[in-house]
């Protein structure tokens, strides 16, 4: 399905982008005419988008020679060279606005989850993102997070159950909703996982009373309520701290034993690594 979604993202990005012609090349360059390229970073950070930028480019153009001098994953710093293209000069410039943006912006998550996941180091916790993303970029961002050391959580509401607040008050409570769901994979014969959603001691206590869940969240818990609750379910489930953590406070967390922190930050808050596309 990743495969899928990244094909269709690129096709909209191409028909955004170039509409009936790229008439700016088009007017003044050969359409026969080759060249070469080149993409420079500007910034410090993590590179990410690499392998996306080669399938843009032969999307467009499948004569394009990609060769890739920086993988993604790579720590790059100002003046680096991560690949050059080489081809017809139409599909060159056609590529690059494209490719720039998708690149500068995974490179500024994968960056940003690296500096989350350097945190934490030492701890047993593991960074995961959360569906805040932006409409229709998605795959993109959640690439950039694992090439940026992070997990991902669900790609979206299919792939793992998810009880959250609204949820549990509008099945009435947390045992019910709990209850249902669990009867409702028994129903489809679906294969998913549930998480549930706590906002206190007493609602981790009733989730573990209920039982047969895989992940218990912790919503907004100060880090002694989330060390209680870590001892409470005493690894019979996951445990996730979710809520508000920042950088300054998610080593707290992950000292606190639980298996994974949830930051939306890493993919709504991001800074993009800049970075150019040049004649060689």
């Amino acid at each position: 399905m990743e495969d899928t979604l990244i094909d269709s993202l690129i096709d909209l990005a191409i028909a955004e982008d170039i509409g009936d012609g790229d008439h700016s090349s088009l007017s003044c360059i050969p359409e026969s005419a080759k060249g070469k390229v080149r993409l420079m970073v500007k910034q410090q950070g993590i590179i990410a988008g690499v392998e996306i930028a080669k399938r843009i480019y032969r999307k467009l153009d499948i004569y394009i020679d990609f060769e890739v001098l920086i993988i993604d994953g790579t720590p790059v710093k100002p003046g680096d060279f991560v690949f050059t293209a080489e081809g017809k000069i139409h599909s060159l410039l056609q590529a690059e606005r494209i490719v720039l943006n998708v690149m500068q912006r995974m490179s500024g998550i994968a960056t940003q989850t690296n500096e989350y996941v350097k945190k934490i180091e030492g701890t047993k916790a593991k960074i995961l993102d959360t569906r805040k993303t932006t409409p229709g970029m998605r795959v993109f961002d959640k690439i950039a997070v694992k090439i940026g050391g992070g997990e991902n959580h669900r790609m979206g509401l299919y792939d793992m159950i998810m009880l959250k607040d609204n949820h549990l008050d509008f099945a009435g409570s947390i045992e019910n909703a709990i209850i249902q769901a669990k009867n409702y994979l028994l129903k489809t014969g679906k294969n998913i996982g549930i998480e549930v959603e706590t906002r206190n001691l007493n609602e981790v206590e009733r989730a573990l009373s209920v039982g047969g869940i895989q992940r218990i969240m912790l919503d907004n818990f100060n880090l002694e309520n989330t060390r209680l609750a870590v001892k409470m379910i005493n690894g019979r489930f996951e445990t996730e701290s979710s809520g508000g953590i920042n950088l300054d406070t998610i080593r707290g967390y992950a000292e606190c034993g639980v298996d994974f922190i949830s930051v939306g930050a890493i993919t709504h808050q991001i800074k993009s690594i800049d970075m150019n596309l040049k004649k060689v």
